[in-house]
């Protein structure tokens, strides 16, 4: 069957008595409207006599609707250019290759620009080396017009000129005495090293140290140990049958990320096949989540399992101490991945060098296909030592200068009080910066950077794929990049432009070529320092020594970066900030994850409050004397007992506006770089309120939300046991609900023109949120902030429902309940039937408004704000809505958002949307909503518009394909497909005639445009 599980968002739904769940199941919204702002005293207003004929005849249509419901925004009048810039047509977009590279996110993208505007930032499908555009990435446009960005150079703290900067700085660096550190991430730009060791030759007392703030030290070293090469194997996870992962969140930011749509290929069930994923991990991950079979571990015990795997694949036998669960789990991966042979890879996120040798060993006896090490990737380039080691040096006085580019170490070093004191010691201190950060503070030179929107660049991924950054607008303030600094410094007269068309002149067919595509092969022009392989690990000692109990005293925390903040570079940007986390549905904050079972041990709390909004403990984090205070706490179904997990780039305070000031650093138990630590927890006094949306607009109540079922079920049965469709009585007959005999409607001919229909297969859906940003920046959807979301109010036009169920079907629990025998079993066995919530199953399911051609929503509304197009979209007429909110009330889905106030130009609101440089960054092709009026997914009609007139103009038939929304383009996962379905041929046709296809809340009768493909799970074990 496809749909014999429990489905559940929150930990508060299992309880059977919780007031909170029913009040949510019954009411639409927790909060009532506040009427009495517009309408005078709410209690004489309800005991009046007036009737809702009257107050619609008085209010909903007449010119005081005006000010109930706002509905005119103001009209401000376009300027006409004097004289038209080159390339620039009014109303027309202009698309830009480019490449964005942070030392964090590397990513080769499209950049719409609108009348020289960047506006939005899209995939470069060229790009075949580097996964797709993940959330914050589509973010990024919107942190160019960031109003506390350094506008021009800065001498102890006073603006400047370049040329007086030039002379200060030169002055400074000639007269340095000591060493000269130069402290940058990661650039992998092969004209940037170039330039680098041309600096070096004029100042031969420059140190340059790469600087990763999330470092992949331990993988680096174990690959140049065996290769010779400071690198990162890559992965091609569209060729694995199986994989092991352990406690590496790949479809994460694991060594740098973009594995996902690899990934999702091989998820997809083809010819009755599909990839088979097995997972030991502590955290609840994103690549957890994904799994087939996870198994929650905590890290000193994946050691142990990496080191059995070992010894099974690679090693001929293998003993270990682990518990007999996860024992025969390891013997049962180990099994499958010597069946898959080639087809087979393991990963490993544990930072520890001896780990990350044996994966390299395991996929080399395994002759994996999956791991390529000819091609490794370059994105990674930190070295922990030698960071700790320069910051050692600057506190003897031994360093004379620092001069940082791109990276915050006063902020993100676990030792960073001690960076500023040392800092404090150096004659020269200066910070390449597009932030008055926290170590910008510190210097007594800044230069001001420009984003990556407004730069130049070349980007090495791999050993042969490499991409360019150009710039998309001119800069916006007085700002210089590092590379054109260090050419003025070195008494080079070029510009970094024509730097680096000579640095790879002769190495590429086409300059303009390459421009224009983003993305080219060939071999780098600046040779990138390498050794012999020093096969300085041994192996057989390495899994020794990992298989070797280790002493635990406290709790063990595993550090781990979000998909909405990363490392915390845009920290200030607001869609990042209320983007929800694709787990645990809380935004604006970072929290310690802790099982339900330690919690309660230990005193922690969540509770949920009457308008469904989360209530949690605090918690005192201690390592080694580092103390971080009042750090929010949220039990987390999946989290290995023993563990906890905590979020990196949070708790930022300089260059960040107060609003975006939220959650607490983790840095300071980043120790030694290491992402795994031995710690102490204690509960703190206090209750902190979590913006967490997981109760709201909830379907629960309900069934087939998820309907899911087996690979082996999927191949065996008829479609109609795992995928039937619902049934109605007529004349107590159960009639089919598609079936035109139980239509109450009368339609009309849909098969002339177009019929724009999105499919969503939940087996490619990771989950990542790549698709809510790129919604919120095409369509202007408004930033609310934390109280708000927590009231409810979240205006997301796009929202990924997360569901857990238990790992076993009903079907199986009773069985289980049947066949317990003894005391002992029955303590064991009952326990595990009375806790789901300690290692769920999670599924996720994007949810827009599904376009019904028969929606409950257009036969509600008094004003008909909301009707239905000829090319199946549900529209939204804003002028006319007059914000009564009965469709939403009347929609089963829970999609329409109700604008509470005026989100732009309003100081209560302070998200990029006051000044006139954040405003930059709207689509003038979707309107600003005002307060008063519902608003929802419009399947992007102005896409769709757009390529049907681009067609008519050229007088040809539109391809398959060239119909989007910003969520599909966005998508590189081949989740989301969008298309007409009156097309022949047309994919999305083929998706709609899939056995797959099934509709939400199918038994409705609504009959949706968006449709979902059921989900499939690989649990054949080998």
């Amino acid at each position: 069957m496809s749909s014999n599980k429990k489905y559940w968002k929150s930990v508060e739904e299992l309880n059977e008595n919780s007031s909170v769940v029913e009040t949510l199941q019954q009411k639409e919204f927790a909060e009532e409207i506040p009427v009495d702002e517009f309408l005078g005293d709410k209690n004489s207003l309800e005991s009046s006599k007036t009737s809702r004929r009257d107050f619609l005849k008085y209010v909903g249509f007449s010119t005081a609707a005006a000010s109930l419901a706002a509905c005119e925004g103001p009209v401000i009048k376009s300027i006409p250019y004097v004289v038209q810039p080159e390339r620039i047509v009014p109303g027309v977009a202009n698309y830009y290759a480019s490449t964005i590279a942070d030392g964090f996110d590397f990513a080769s993208v499209l950049v719409k620009t609108r009348e020289g505007r960047p506006i939005k930032i899209e995939n470069n499908e060229l790009s075949k080396s580097k996964g797709g555009v993940n959330s914050r990435v589509h973010a990024s446009v919107l942190s160019m017009y960031d109003a506390n960005r350094v506008k021009r150079p800065m001498i102890e703290g006073r603006n400047v000129s370049w040329e007086e900067f030039d002379r200060e700085v030169g002055s400074a660096l000639e007269n340095v005495s000591g060493d000269m550190i130069l402290l940058t991430q990661t650039f992998a730009s092969p004209s940037t090293t170039k330039l680098i060791n041309e600096f070096s030759e004029k100042y031969p007392n420059v140190r340059h140290v790469v600087y990763d703030t999330v470092s992949e030290n331990d993988a680096l070293n174990a690959f140049q140990s065996k290769f010779g090469k400071r690198a990162l194997p890559n992965y091609d996870f569209s060729k694995a049958e199986t994989i092991v992962s352990v406690g590496a969140d790949f479809l994460g930011d694991w060594q740098g990320g973009g594995y996902d749509a690899g990934y999702a290929k091989g998820r997809v069930p083809k010819n009755g096949k599909m990839s088979r994923h097995v997972q030991f991990e502590s955290n609840m991950s994103l690549t957890g989540a994904n799994a087939d079979k996870r198994y929650p571990v905590t890290p000193s015990q994946q050691k142990a399992v990496l080191a059995a795997l070992y010894g099974y694949v690679a090693g001929g036998s293998s003993t270990s101490d682990l518990p007999a669960k996860i024992d025969d789990a390891v013997v049962k991966a180990a099994r499958q991945l010597r069946k898959a042979g080639s087809g087979a890879v393991v990963v490993s996120g544990i930072p520890d060098a001896n780990a990350q040798a044996l994966v390299l060993e395991i996929n080399e006896a395994l002759g994996s296909a999956v791991m390529d090490t000819n091609n490794p990737r370059m994105i990674r380039q930190g070295n922990a030592e030698e960071v700790m080691q320069a910051v050692e040096d600057m506190k003897s006085g031994s360093v004379g200068a620092v001069l940082m580019a791109g990276v915050n170490p006063a902020y993100s070093l676990p030792n960073g009080k001690e960076f500023a004191e040392a800092l404090a010691k150096v004659e020269v201190s200066l910070a390449f910066s597009m932030k008055p950060d926290e170590t910008a503070q510190l210097c007594k030179f800044v230069a001001a950077t420009p984003h990556y929107l407004e730069s130049w660049g070349d980007i090495q991924y791999t050993a042969s794929d490499f991409s360019l950054m150009q710039p998309t607008i001119r800069p916006l303030f007085d700002t210089r990049q590092f590379q054109d600094c260090l050419l003025k410094w070195t008494d080079n007269e070029k510009s970094y432009h024509e730097y680096i068309k000579e640095t790879w002149s002769g190495s590429i067919p086409s300059w303009n070529t390459a421009l224009h595509d983003g993305v080219f092969k060939a071999t780098s022009p600046v040779e990138v320092g390498a050794s012999e392989a020093s096969g300085s690990i041994n192996v057989a000692a390495a899994a020794s020594e990992l298989a070797r109990p280790s002493e635990n005293n406290g709790m063990e925390l595993t550090l781990y970066t979000k998909p909405s903040m990363g490392d915390g570079q845009q920290a200030n940007n607001p869609w990042l900030q209320e983007m929800p986390d694709p787990l645990t549905r809380a935004s604006w904050d970072n929290y310690l994850t802790i099982s339900k079972a330690d919690a309660e041990s230990m005193g922690l709390e969540n509770e949920n409050v009457s308008n469904g909004g989360l209530n949690g403990s605090y918690a005192n984090v201690t390592l080694d004397g580092t103390v971080v205070k009042n750090v929010p706490v949220l039990i987390q179904p999946g989290q290995a007992k023993g563990t906890v997990g905590l979020a990196l780039g949070y708790g930022k305070k300089e260059g960040v506006q107060e609003e975006m000031q939220v959650g607490v650093n983790a840095y300071p138990l980043y120790k030694n770089l290491n992402a795994v630590q031995s710690v102490t927890i204690e509960k703190a006094p206090g209750v902190h309120e979590f913006a967490c949306v997981q109760l709201h607009n909830t379907l629960m109540g309900r069934g087939d939300i998820i309907k899911e079922t087996t690979l082996e079920v999927f191949n065996t049965k008829d479609v109609h046991e795992w995928n039937s469709v619902p049934e109605v009585s007529l004349d107590h007959v159960e009639k089919p609900v598609t079936s035109p005999e139980v239509d109450m409607w009368e339609g009309f001919d849909r098969s002339i023109g177009h019929h724009f229909n999105l499919s969503i297969d939940l087996n490619a859906c990771t989950g990542c949120g790549a698709c809510v940003i790129a919604c919120h920046a095409e369509n202007n959807v408004p930033v609310v902030g934390k109280s708000e979301v927590r009231r409810s109010r979240d205006m997301h036009w796009l929202r990924i429902d997360r569901y857990y169920s238990s790992e076993d079907s009903f079907i199986d629990d009773l069985d289980k309940k049947e066949n317990i025998s003894g005391l002992g079993s029955s303590l064991s066995e009952f326990g595990e039937l009375e806790e789901p919530a300690d290692n769920p199953m999670v599924v996720f399911q994007p949810v827009m408004c599904q376009h019904c051609n028969h929606a409950p929503c257009e036969t509600v509304c008094p004003v008909a704000a909301t009707s239905h197009g000829r090319q199946g979209q549900n529209q939204m007429i804003y002028n006319r809505c007059v914000g009564t909110r009965y469709c939403a009330n009347n929609c089963p889905y829970k999609v329409r958002r109700f604008n509470w106030f005026n989100y732009a130009q309003n100081e209560e609101f302070d998200y990029h949307m006051n000044n006139d440089l954040g405003r930059m960054v709207i689509n003038p092709d979707v309107t600003v909503r005002s307060r008063g009026v519902m608003e929802k997914c419009s399947m992007c009609i102005q896409k769709t518009q757009k390529t049907i007139l681009d067609a008519k103009r050229e007088g040809r038939e539109i391809e398959d394909g060239e119909f989007q929304t910003a969520c599909s383009a966005a998508c590189d996962k081949g989740a989301m497909t969008f298309g007409d379905i009156n097309k022949e041929g047309a994919v999305i046709r083929d998706r709609k005639e899939d056995d797959r296809m099934y509709h939400l809340l199918g038994y409705v009768g609504t009959k949706p445009n968006v449709m979902y493909q059921t989900k499939i799970r690989n649990t054949t074990e080998a």
